[in-house]
């Protein structure tokens, strides 16, 4: 039986795909690794596809058309996961602003700690972000509690895209019926659990800005996940 996954959507991120994936299948315990490419024009692909080769049953990847969206992508992988067997699906980007080496702490709150979902937080004690401007600082935290305030949500990292599930979580949530496919997915997601009654955990993590590569945040992420929120209390219904 299948037992770690880890989701990794890419575009453009052949400077940083390679190293990632080696470092994850590098852990203890073990993790799968499951790729979902949004058509990258750079190659990041065919470097998935040549490690493939080398590290037989370990990597996986689901090739998309075009940019779709990180949600999108992620609800790809979670349906793919799912057929599959995996008991713990985690997402986790592709550029090292997430330390792999704490998918095995993520791992440990939901299969020793008990948890159902646990967060890489930089906002609980022992959590921080490195190599950010005060003004990013602020905006991010000032979201997080805009959301907080707004969905009584519990999590302090509301925004935070370094996640484990359990897979009974996943196979609870109406994928299908996820709406946001940008900043606001990872709110929508963790706002679906809590609804659903299970138990979300934070550990707290360093959050590092990327080195390689091109960041895709955009005012339209923002945008989105400032109206989200509200168009969430309002759509998906409390039990």
């Amino acid at each position: 039986m299948y037992e770690r996954l880890v989701i990794i959507p890419t575009y453009n991120e052949k400077e940083n795909i390679q190293d990632i994936l080696e470092h994850v299948l590098r852990l203890q315990p073990a993790f799968d690794v499951l790729v979902v490419d949004d058509g990258s024009p750079d190659g990041t692909a065919a470097i998935v596809k040549r490690m493939q080769a080398e590290h037989t049953g370990r990597i996986h990847l689901l090739e998309r058309s075009g940019k779709l969206g990180l949600g999108t992508a992620y609800i790809a992988g979670f349906k793919w996961a799912i057929s599959k067997g995996y008991d713990f699906i985690f997402e986790m980007d592709a550029d090292f602003s997430h330390d792999p080496d704490d998918l095995v702490r993520l791992y440990d709150a939901c299969a020793k700690g008990g948890a159902d979902m646990s967060v890489g937080s930089r906002y609980v004690k022992g959590g921080r972000v490195k190599d950010w401007s005060w003004d990013r600082i602020m905006l991010s935290f000032s979201a997080s509690l805009y959301v907080r305030t707004i969905l009584w949500l519990g999590v302090r990292d509301t925004t935070a895209g370094f996640v484990c599930y359990r897979r009974h979580v996943l196979e609870t949530i109406p994928l299908d019926e996820v709406k946001f496919v940008g900043y606001a997915f990872q709110i929508e997601m963790k706002y679906r659990v809590r609804l659903g009654g299970f138990r979300i955990t934070e550990v707290p993590i360093t959050f590092v800005d990327r080195l390689k590569g091109k960041s895709k945040m955009n005012s339209n992420i923002f945008k989105e996940a400032i109206i989200g929120v509200l168009q969430m209390r309002a759509r998906i219904e409390r039990p």
